[in-house]
């Protein structure tokens, strides 16, 4: 199935990060670039150093020229998580191409993407609330909390991965069509945002 395909990418990757745990560590991706491989390594390391980003911009003793720094990185951090949604998409779109879609075929709240895109998140939540349990500095009352919460995230990962799939089978098998609308942020664009082409003037 291609959740769990996807997810042990994810899971290789977390660890990877975790074993320097800096945001400021360079980022080799270990698989050819022209593999799907590539995108979903790729997605979920922009996750995990955001993941990152947002617990050290948070932190209530922060430079406040560091946080605007941050902030900028977040910025980017989010466009480069949307580019690759993309062309996670554009994979898929392409490799259903050849694929007829049935008359009574219906289309998806969200592209197969943007769901993988939470599974990658899920998959952080699911590795830090593991944490949680693991520690031996927090309290019963503290660990018990986060046993509870590992084993809702553990049933989402279950269900989200049981979309997903069913959505690939359903756009294979033509019961479903895939219909992808490119990204229209406009607060990065010099064109559309405001603060940005008054500037220009």
């Amino acid at each position: 199935m291609f959740s769990e395909f996807a997810y042990k990418i994810f899971e290789e990757s977390i660890e990877k990060y975790h074993v320097i745990d800096d945001v400021y560590q360079p980022f080799e991706n270990p698989y050819p670039s022209h593999t799907i491989e590539h995108l979903l390594y790729r997605k979920n390391w922009i996750d995990t150093v955001q993941w990152h980003y947002e617990d050290i911009i948070r932190d209530p003793e922060i430079d406040p020229v560091a946080a605007l720094d941050l902030k900028r990185k977040i910025d980017a951090s989010n466009q480069d998580r949307t580019d690759t949604v993309e062309f996670i998409d554009s994979y898929f779109l392409d490799k259903y191409k050849g694929n007829t879609a049935k008359p009574e075929a219906t289309i998806n709240s969200e592209s197969p993407a943007w769901a993988i895109d939470r599974l990658s998140i899920l998959a952080l939540k699911i590795y830090h609330m593991q944490e949680e349990v693991s520690r031996t500095d927090a309290s019963a009352t503290h660990i018990a909390k986060c046993e509870e919460k590992l084993n809702v995230l553990l049933e989402q990962r279950s269900d989200l991965s049981s979309a997903i799939d069913q959505l690939l089978k359903d756009i294979e098998e033509g019961n479903k069509y895939m219909k992808v609308y490119k990204q229209m942020k406009m607060y990065n664009d010099e064109e559309l945002n405001p603060v940005l082409y008054q500037q220009k003037k």
